[in-house]
């Protein structure tokens, strides 16, 4: 074949393959495309921040390719969402073609603009799809609140926050030396993957009993995918320098640590004092305590990397805790629920400082059977060392010999806890009528659980929940 044929050939080639293609496109209104969805939802998006990104596919199950004549938001350009089209950003995209048993991806985002309201509300908008002369609608809605930004804070002198509106940490939040912020009931705290809450000073946290009144630290992605991720932000850090932090009826949930508390308070009494509190679905300890000082009551401690570790020395008192994980979809269960010791190694060297604990009332456990002891205690040097389990149910195959016992532990008896739905994401470690923990406490003045509901003086239950 001479060049100047093959010349000729070629583009009459591509001519018959574009013809062929073209050809296989059908405007027939009778044929159909078909979405994934009807409708898109978008969960709780503060106003500025935006929001995650969703998508859903344009379907063409036919034998014949389609031509969308447009894909566009009905709002236009004055719409809170915006849309993307196979890489194409809308308000409109045009001319889309869809081969044969083929599919497109539209991807939806949205951000809400601040309103001086404080009300909770919601944004709609839709998209058309417009093909052959048919027409097919995507509903959008997103739940929209207005929020306090705080981007970078550094809290300089005493500070109140009341429930008007969510508090969203962006950057970080630093309570500065000397002074302090005051949380009231009711609070929402929502905090960025980046913004670590770090008190210098001094934390106050106000809540009460009900759900409602309960202050509550979380990531700020309320997606459904995210809502329930570990590691959504680094944590609360109560540094060396700070004092005085007191938190009654909090949650804290999904943190990479849920607090890490450093070093001795600067002054008598402890730096950190936990009441009817609870620790959540942190990916690597719920309490990170190093040579500190913690009082904690009604504490649970739950679906932790490392629920809590308590490493060279310091001076710990937890009364009425439960201690428990379940392995789930994000967090393996393969460490001990509690693991103390009056050292760390530094540069192969072992830094030791005197430890004393008091675990009084108390449920240790861990359903996996990667982890056979959930208390672990190690002990190095000579420097004091008293640990003290008082009335305790744990899961321990080999008691350490530096654990002291006031009484026969019951162990290695399922606590029976009310309810454990892994696939449904339910955990409720209230006690059931038949657990063993019921009635085998001692009374430690404590009157109430972490519900707020009574407790009797004699022979309560062990763990943070009296069943009732």
């Amino acid at each position: 074949m001479t060049t100047i044929l093959k010349k000729l050939l070629i583009p009459l080639f591509l001519v018959l393959i574009f013809s062929c293609r073209k050809d296989s496109f059908s405007t027939d209104p009778s044929i159909r495309l078909y979405s994934s969805v009807d409708t898109v939802h978008f969960d709780t998006v503060f106003t500025t921040t935006g929001s995650a990104t969703q998508s859903f596919k344009i379907i063409n199950d036919n034998a014949q390719g389609i031509n969308i004549s447009s894909v566009r938001l009905a709002g236009g350009t004055s719409s809170p969402f915006n849309i993307n089209v196979d890489g194409i950003t809308g308000p409109q995209i045009n001319n889309i073609d869809i081969n044969a048993n083929d599919s497109a991806y539209v991807f939806i985002s949205v951000s809400i603009n601040p309103t001086a309201g404080n009300l909770d509300f919601i944004v709609r908008d839709s998209i058309e799809i417009i093909y052959n002369g048919n027409k097919k609608i995507i509903q959008l809605d997103a739940f929209g609140r207005n929020a306090h930004f705080f981007r970078n804070k550094v809290i300089k002198t005493t500070e109140i926050w009341d429930n008007d509106l969510p508090y969203i940490i962006l950057g970080r939040l630093v309570i500065d030396t000397n002074a302090l912020l005051t949380i009231n009931k009711g609070c929402r705290i929502y905090i960025h993957a980046d913004a670590p809450f770090i008190v210098n000073g001094s934390l106050r946290v106000n809540g009460e009993k009900w759900d409602s009144t309960r202050v509550v630290f979380a990531g700020d992605r309320l997606d459904e995918f995210y809502r329930d991720f570990p590691a959504g932000y680094p944590g609360l850090i109560f540094t060396d320098i700070s004092k005085n932090n007191v938190i009654n009826y909090g949650i804290i949930k999904n943190a990479y640590q849920g607090m890490v508390v450093l070093e001795p308070s600067p002054n008598a009494g402890p730096k950190l004092t936990l009441n009817e509190t609870i620790i959540d679905n942190a990916y690597d300890a719920g309490i990170l305590g190093i040579n500190t000082s913690i009082s904690a009551r009604n504490l649970l401690v739950s679906n932790c990397g490392k629920n809590l570790v308590l490493v060279k020395g310091g001076d710990y008192r937890f009364t009425h805790c439960t201690i428990a994980t379940v392995s789930n979809n994000y967090i393996q269960h393969k460490d001990p629920v509690l693991s103390l010791s009056n050292f760390i190694i530094q540069n192969n060297v072992a830094i030791t400082n005197p430890l004393n604990a008091l675990f009084q009332n108390c449920i240790f456990w861990g359903e996996s059977s990667l982890v056979e002891n959930e208390v672990v205690a190690l002990k190095q040097g000579s420097t004091p060392y008293n640990v003290v389990f008082d009335r305790v149910l744990w899961r321990v195959k080999d008691q350490s010999a530096n654990i002291a016992l006031t009484a026969p532990p019951i162990n290695n008896q399922n606590p029976e806890f009310d309810t454990i739905d892994v696939s449904k994401r339910i955990y409720s470690f209230r006690l059931k009528n038949n657990s063993p923990a019921k009635n085998t406490g001692i009374n430690a003045g404590v009157t109430f659980d972490l519900d707020g509901a009574l407790r009797p003086v004699a022979q309560p239950d062990l763990g943070a929940y009296e069943r009732q």
